[in-house]
């Protein structure tokens, strides 16, 4: 398999390796069975396939697409680096990975002289294996001279430098002696763009998976300019130039050289630096598919209908992040308040399990496109440790799953007409909405509970610049585009806003928030005075009137095991303290029931629809930090012990600090908490009579009152 590096949108329908010329091995992978083939050329030795995330996703619900780690890097056979690269290799070994994946022809995509070059290769010598070529950040060096700063590096390549700065850093001796702090500054310069942090500890990640020594190999004599013309002017299919204008590797001339020699069709990006489809990857995705479109067979007749606007019922598109499952209830609970607004309101949901098993439930309807979506609760559960799961790096590693899933939205609201969109922390959309306004079709509501990512003081100074740079952008984002969010609601009231900074230099969150957003107030998925009487309550769940329950629930993650499995540790000793006691265990969607310790008496279950009805009935709640069950059981007035996940800042911080506002809840410890302190907690809540700040109802009408003006 290709290196797998962070979490993936999908994996490979087909993968195997294939042997080259000279002996190596090369992994290769297939996603998708489309009618055009597009093979993405690794950028080796100083990265693999993995540069090329972004694009797999989307390109392969619609073509066929094959990567493939070249030698030297990802899990790919390294040369001897005693020899010499050969500058035949890199064409050689695409020949074979096209052999190898049955590919008669392609469209070959490549970045820079390490895949531009190979491509022109085969293009001149085997025309029948390609239909077309993508050139990114084009290197054909023999065209035209390469950025200064970096020609002059060139020029000291192999002399040795005292203390080396900016570019003197492409330099031999100091490439082998520091290999991180070269990759650290050439990719730096590879993406120029402003928050770009991501973007190049990715790229820096992916150079470490191959050797020093082999970047650094002699190469064989490169071809002469007449020579290269020449090549050029063998290639007789169409050609794609991608060229940003702040290209810090291969300037500008270049690019326009190949495309003036091949009369290419050229997108011209200003502001990218190298690396576009990385950093700009919604614009190139687009790019590289309408190209490649070109090549398909003509398609089979369509048969459309169109309504007239004034005929269409109204329609909204609402989309609810996965992570929780209590992001979905409040979200039914507006969508029930908004058609009773709009009547005969269409709602569809574009979600994914285990949002879509909720929805089922309550009756809502599931867009067909859902099943395109990459899983967003998959690659958050490979996050989480042992009660932990570091809330801000979970959102940072995202970065594939989160393209690919706009990506499916960006077509859906393309091919559909919907009169509103709402994302309910859906952060795939909002982002990539303000990176390319001009995607907005329809009046758009942003809807979360909190706003800003705070850093954790185990991630030090690095992670307080990468939080404050991560809200410096969301900032400039809202000031540059202040109309993108046509309603933006904040899931609660004003003092549930943290007063932390967002950065320096940036006001604080408190402040930001309260000047951008309307606010709803909470919203639960029921109201507390409709649930009725409480003895009557339990007896309906089974519940004795001699128990004392205590309902143990993990919500709607895997981050929750590990404090399951203590709890239930705790329960003899409890027990012991309250013979009375029964504890219930609600392991939820994401976490086999199976896998919980048996234990005598006590009692597992899986996921529970309308938990909130055993939150109110129980005796006393036990769950990690996450908001919607603790305002649950905040809203029911009942006590209950909250464990916050380690390093999540959204529990540690902005909930934690709700939760202090409505004095609800006995914050835990579980790094020192034991299960004796569990079990004495346990026993202590269950003899307090709670005395919390209420939680006003109404929270869903309030946001469906912002939200209907929209809709007409």
């Amino acid at each position: 398999m290709i290196t797998e590096t962070g979490a993936r949108a999908r994996t490979a329908d087909v993968f195997g390796r294939v042997r080259t010329a000279d002996g190596l091995t090369l992994p290769w992978e297939i996603h998708g069975d489309g009618p055009t083939t597009i093979v993405f050329l690794p950028p080796n030795p100083i990265s693999h396939a993995r540069l090329w995330k972004a694009q797999i996703h989307y390109l392969a619900r619609r073509h066929r697409a094959v990567v493939y780690d070249g030698r030297g890097n990802g899990g790919a056979d390294a040369p001897d680096p005693a020899g010499t690269w050969d500058s035949a290799w890199r064409a050689d070994d695409c020949l074979a990975v096209l052999d190898a994946t049955e590919t008669e022809r392609a469209v070959l995509v490549g970045i820079c002289g390490d895949g531009v070059r190979p491509s022109l290769e085969i293009a001149a010598a085997h025309p029948e294996r390609v239909h077309g070529l993508v050139a990114i950040g084009t290197g054909v060096g023999q065209l035209a001279p390469a950025p200064e700063l970096r020609r002059r590096a060139i020029e000291t390549f192999t002399d040795v430098l005292d203390d080396p700065r900016g570019w003197e850093k492409y330099n031999e001796h100091y490439i082998r002696s520091n290999y991180r702090g070269f990759l650290e500054f050439f990719f730096g310069e590879m993406f120029p763009e402003p928050h770009s942090e991501k973007h190049v500890e990715d790229a820096v990640a992916y150079g470490l998976d191959g050797p020093v020594e082999v970047l650094l190999m002699d190469e064989s004599a490169a071809d002469t300019k007449e020579e290269t013309l020449d090549l050029i002017g063998r290639v007789r299919c169409p050609v794609l130039v991608v060229h940003g204008d702040c290209d810090n590797c291969q300037g500008t001339e270049r690019a326009l050289a190949l495309a003036d020699l091949t009369g290419a069709d050229v997108l011209w990006i200003e502001g990218a630096g190298h690396i576009p489809q990385a950093r700009h990857p919604v614009l190139v995705n687009r790019a590289i598919d309408e190209f490649a479109l070109r090549f398909a067979p003509p398609a089979t007749p369509v048969r459309r209908t169109w309504i007239h606007p004034a005929r269409r019922s109204r329609r909204a598109l609402l989309v609810s992040s996965p992570i929780g499952l209590g992001h979905a209830w409040r979200d039914v609970a507006v969508a029930r308040e908004l058609r009773k607004l709009v009547p005969g309101l269409d709602v569809q949901w574009l979600a994914q399990p285990p949002v879509t098993t909720l929805l089922a439930a309550c009756g809502e309807s599931v867009h067909p496109a859902s099943a395109e979506l990459a899983s967003e609760a998959a690659a958050v559960d490979a996050e989480t440790g042992e009660h932990e799961l570091h809330a801000f790096e979970m959102l940072r590693r995202l970065d594939e799953v989160f393209v690919a899933n706009f990506m499916v939205f960006d077509d859906l609201v393309r091919d559909e007409p919907f009169d509103l969109w709402i994302a309910d922390e859906a952060w795939e959309v909002d982002y990539f909405l303000h990176e390319n306004p001009e995607r907005k079709r329809a009046p758009y509501v942003w809807m979360t509970d909190f706003v800003g990512v705070l850093p954790m003081p185990a991630g030090g100074e690095r992670e307080a610049y990468l939080a404050a740079d991560w809200n410096a952008q969301m900032v400039e984002h809202i000031a540059r585009w202040p109309s993108l969010r046509d309603v933006s609601i904040f899931i609660g009231d004003r003092e549930d806003v943290v007063d932390e900074p967002l950065g320096a230099g940036l006001p604080t969150i408190a402040e930001w928030t309260t000047e951008r957003f309307a606010f709803s107030g909470y919203i639960t998925s029921f109201d507390p005075g409709e649930l009725g009487d409480r003895d009557a309550l339990r007896r309906e769940l089974g519940y004795e009137a001699d128990e004392r329950v205590c309902v143990v629930a993990a919500g709607g993650s895997a981050a929750g095991l590990s404090l399951l499995e203590r709890v239930v540790a705790a329960f003899p000793e409890a027990k012991r303290l309250v013979p009375s006691l029964r504890m219930v265990v609600v392991a939820g969607p994401r976490i086999d029931p199976d896998s919980i310790p048996s234990v005598e008496g006590l009692e597992v279950h899986g996921y529970v629809h309308r938990l909130h009805r055993h939150l109110a009935a129980c005796d006393v709640g036990v769950a990690h930090g996450g908001l919607s069950t603790t305002m649950e059981l905040t809203a029911t007035g009942r006590p209950f012990l909250f464990f916050p996940l380690r390093n999540h800042f959204e529990q540690n911080g902005h909930v934690a600090h709700r939760l202090a506002r409505h004095g609800a809840g006995r914050r835990m410890s579980y790094e020192t908490d034991g299960t004796a302190d569990i079990a004495a907690a346990i026993a202590a809540e269950l003899e307090r009579a709670p005395s919390y700040r209420p939680v006003p109802p109404g929270g869903a009408r309030r946001a469906a009152e912002l939200i209907a003006p929209l809709v007409g």
